[in-house]
């Protein structure tokens, strides 16, 4: 079974940074590939990153620069850090495990609760 638990979200000025994490059942990181999405209200759910098993990422243009996708193995937790951030940031951000091929990551149906990011002065 693939449980996913994220945290980390909060309130933050335009420019500050934030580190979300998403804990995951153990052995995910051997068989998944690990995605971080997020969706504002009235749009669509859209990729932020993605890191494959061998520990390629994909990043949308976007967050490239901005947003970093990371894993600790140890830990069965997945993070991403994200800097100099935007009002067009505040959305709310899931944990999925997918698949990654062909340098794309594409989402399989697990994911997180969700963990509010809002961006405001």
């Amino acid at each position: 079974q693939v449980q996913l638990v994220e945290s980390g979200g909060g309130l933050v000025q335009p420019g500050g940074s934030l580190n979300l994490s998403c804990v995951a059942s153990e052995g995910i990181f051997s068989r998944f590939a690990m995605g971080w999405y997020r969706q504002a209200p009235g749009k669509q759910r859209e990729l932020v990153a993605g890191l494959s098993v061998a520990g390629r990422t994909q990043y949308p243009e976007f967050v490239r620069e901005r947003f970093t996708i990371s894993r600790d193995n140890a830990k069965n937790t997945v993070y991403l850090q994200m800097n100099s951030l935007k009002p067009a940031d505040t959305a709310v951000y899931y944990c999925n495990a997918g698949t990654f091929y062909a340098g794309s990551y594409s989402p399989f149906g697990y994911w997180g609760q969700g963990t509010q990011v809002t961006v405001s002065v």
